[in-house]
């Protein structure tokens, strides 16, 4: 299996682009399935999750080709058909079929999702709305089968805000009769891009990205030509990377404005920001100074994110708590930056970082997609060589990371080699 091959302690400069949001490209694509025809989306990641996605668009009947950093997605073809469980259980956004699948054809069977080890992460909140909008839900071998002659248009509150949830529900609500309002939506990013997307093929959708989302029941859709929006993960990846090396970077192609708790947040621990006409650069400081974070939905601090500043946190002056709110299982790259020397003590969904002078390279293991790239920011910033394991994780969700570090100056390589 390849692993990546850090040799940490450069001060890292020069600039790095960043490339489409992954959360926002995975729902984008399920809505093809709701327009037959030639669709073409822009700015798409070369990742594993996007690659699994195309298998389940195509076990329905579409085609998908890639032509760069475009997709054409081609559902002239495309028929009723279940969503397999070595699909879905690959990755759990593969659910999102659920709610375009049901609309359309009046049907669906989707396997229960998988995905990241980062918590149970149910779906009972989906199964709910699409319930008392007139679907029957039934779990067969662990499958959820949806039947609905016709969807109605009702009024939805969420117990907690849903990011797979909204945009389920908000796709499925595009062909349902009369009105549907989400209350206590999610508000992230990548929910409203998938409204805007869904507008540009004549949906009717207010509020996308705020709280109430009003979507009122049309007869059909045209195909799609759109651009995804930056993937604000990667960019406050490549921030983290920049507060740990004490690097200059400048990061071309993000949205500054999808980041404005974790810019706050860097900037309390001494980073420095400069808006210029082609980017935000980013300056690490000599020294990084200790702040507490607290994970929360859109628009708090991304527990995509906590990973990362953990890191940062673990090469701090003072002692930072991090309090976990979102997932139940979101520290497991905790002991892997214990062996690298980090003083982390966890109780629960609460970790206590005593920031030390300096990280070793070590083996290490990733255990999902964002706990690979704090590896990847811990390495960075270690003495010695780090070897990252299972790195299967980082492709799912980052587009050739280690190219775009060694642009950087970073030594990083690929080990295809390994065993």
């Amino acid at each position: 299996m390849p692993k990546l091959i850090i040799t940490g302690g450069r001060r890292l400069s020069g600039t790095v682009e960043i490339s489409g949001a992954k959360n926002a490209v995975l729902p984008i694509m399920t809505a093809t399935i709701l327009s037959s025809g030639v669709h073409v989306l822009h700015n798409i990641p070369d990742l594993i999750d996007v690659s699994t996605m195309s298998r389940l668009l195509e076990t329905f009947g579409a085609k998908v080709n890639r032509e760069g950093d475009s997709l054409i997605i081609n559902t002239e073809a495309l028929s009723y058909a279940e969503a397999p469980y070595e699909l879905v259980a690959a990755m759990r956004a593969s659910v999102l079929a659920l709610g375009p699948m049901l609309t359309r054809y009046g049907m669906a069977k989707i396997a229960l999702p998988g995905g990241c080890r980062i918590g149970a992460r149910p779906i009972n909140l989906h199964l709910l709305a699409l319930e008392k909008m007139g679907a029957k839900i039934s779990l067969q071998e662990g499958y959820v089968v949806a039947k609905a002659d016709k969807l109605k248009g009702t009024d939805i509150f969420f117990e907690t805000p849903t990011v797979t949830g909204t945009e389920n529900i908000m796709m499925a609500a595009v062909f349902a009769e009369g009105i549907t309002r989400l209350n206590n939506s999610a508000m992230e990013p990548e929910v409203k891009d998938l409204a805007d997307a869904l507008n540009t093929m004549g949906a009717k959708i207010k509020g996308g990205g705020e709280g109430l989302i009003e979507i009122e029941g049309v007869a059909r859709l045209n195909p799609l030509n759109y651009r995804v929006i930056p993937d604000r993960i990667e960019t406050g990846t490549f921030i983290s990377i920049a507060g740990a090396t004490n690097s200059d970077i400048l990061i071309k192609k993000c949205e500054i404005r999808h980041l404005d708790a974790v810019i706050d947040k860097m900037k309390e621990v001494g980073l420095t920001f400069k808006v210029e006409t082609d980017g935000l650069r980013v300056i690490g400081p000599e020294r990084l100074k200790s702040a507490n974070i607290k994970t929360l939905p859109y628009p708090g601090f991304p527990t995509d994110m906590q990973a990362q500043f953990m890191v940062l946190m673990a090469l701090a002056d003072g002692i930072s708590i991090i309090k976990e709110t979102i997932f139940e299982n979101r520290f497991m790259h905790v002991p892997e930056l214990q062996r690298m020397g980090a003083c982390i003590d966890t109780d629960i969904n609460t970790a206590t970082v005593k920031g030390i002078n300096k990280l070793t390279g070590v083996p290490v293991v990733a255990t999902d997609i964002r706990a690979s790239a704090s590896l990847i920011v811990a390495g960075l910033a270690a003495e010695g060589t780090t070897i990252i394991d299972k790195i299967f994780h980082i492709d799912r969700g980052y587009d050739k990371i280690e190219n775009k570090i060694s642009m950087l100056g970073g030594d990083i390589k690929r080990d295809m080699e390994s065993n």
